[in-house]
């Protein structure tokens, strides 16, 4: 069923891969990006490996005239797809007023354009960390949530609460919010992957960087939490694996068969790495040994997180593929094709 699918931020990380299953799946794609963490080099790369450019609007959706005027032009639109946010847990805390400012009015922009165009169907980028510090783990869709030890992770929960308000008072908006965990890898073509601007705020980038020479060492952020090698834990998932589950929650909005207005699923694996584990696994698959240096923890962080996914196995019908090893495989073949190495 093609179907013209608008993506916010969609030429970012996870974004760019989620477009590339939409274009496979038969969707007319719009992507509306500002760029401010990206490239248009993402769209040329989307064309290789699809063979299909998608549609793009350079569109700082913090400006709601200029949203509402693209969006008037997008009526034949049937769905969301919104990513388009911050997401540096660190720098959240250090400028919390640039997350609360952009992370929120780009999603209250979006939301009041759509609905003014007749688009009803929304897909959230959510996160684990609108479960802050758990008290039980794994985290179920059920879990308490908690105000999270980030601005960034705020900005999440207080985006589905918006989402919830929404759907309740209007039953005609139908959206889905996906509480991803930690996505890494890339396109299994090695065309395209994960680019972040200055210094990463990532795991991944920051070990596929110091390998490849680009930074001198790797800093790991804490050994001393109550971890069984003291370093912190997160359920690490396939950023192809994510995408995929972008478009199964796409075809549930658009078949109509959702329980409820909102609903909401994790996408993790259900299990946790610490961040050594990371690195020996990311050692052995690229026979190299990393520089590393165990230091001072970092703000906003918490010692352990990993995934329930059993109400999105049932619900969905999705589960992860990739395991660790897969994630670290195609992230190094990325960063080597990237940096012209391979």
């Amino acid at each position: 069923m093609e179907e013209k699918i608008i993506v916010t931020g969609g030429c970012g990380y996870i974004g760019s891969h989620t477009v590339i299953e939409l274009i496979e799946n038969k969707h007319q794609v719009l992507i509306l990006d500002n760029l401010s963490n990206s490239s248009e080099d993402s769209l040329d790369k989307i064309e290789k490996i699809t063979g299909i450019r998608p549609g793009f609007i350079k569109l700082d959706l913090t400006d709601l005239e200029q949203t509402l005027a693209v969006f008037q032009k997008q009526k034949g639109a049937k769905a969301v797809i919104h990513f388009a946010a911050h997401k540096a847990v660190g720098e959240s805390v250090s400028d919390p007023l640039k997350y609360y400012q952009n992370n929120l009015y780009t999603l209250i922009n979006t939301l009041k354009a759509q609905r003014e165009n007749g688009i009803n169907n929304f897909i959230f980028s959510s996160s684990a960390t609108v479960y802050g510090a758990p008290d039980q783990l794994p985290v179920t869709e059920k879990s308490k949530l908690k105000r999270s030890s980030s601005p960034y992770g705020n900005t999440k929960k207080v985006g589905e609460e918006i989402l919830e308000d929404l759907s309740l008072s209007d039953p005609n908006f139908s959206a889905i919010s996906l509480r991803y965990f930690n996505p890494i890898g890339a396109h299994s073509s090695g065309f395209i992957g994960e680019i972040p601007t200055g210094i990463p705020n990532n795991l991944m980038p920051f070990i596929t960087q110091t390998a490849a020479g680009i930074r001198e060492q790797l800093l790991v952020f804490g050994s001393d939490y109550p971890t069984p090698d003291g370093t912190a834990i997160r359920d690490y998932i396939h950023v192809v694996d994510l995408a995929q589950a972008h478009l199964i929650a796409l075809n549930r909005l658009l078949g109509k068969k959702q329980e409820s207005n909102l609903e909401v699923f994790n996408l993790g694996t259900e299990k946790g790495y610490s961040v050594l584990e990371v690195i020996h696994s990311f050692e052995a698959v690229s026979k190299i040994q990393l520089n590393y240096k165990l230091v001072e923890r970092r703000a906003g962080d918490i010692a352990s997180l990993y995934a329930s996914t059993q109400h999105t196995e049932s619900t969905l019908g999705w589960k992860a593929n990739h395991g660790i090893d897969e994630m670290m495989r195609s992230a190094w073949e990325w960063e080597q094709y990237y940096r012209g190495k391979k």
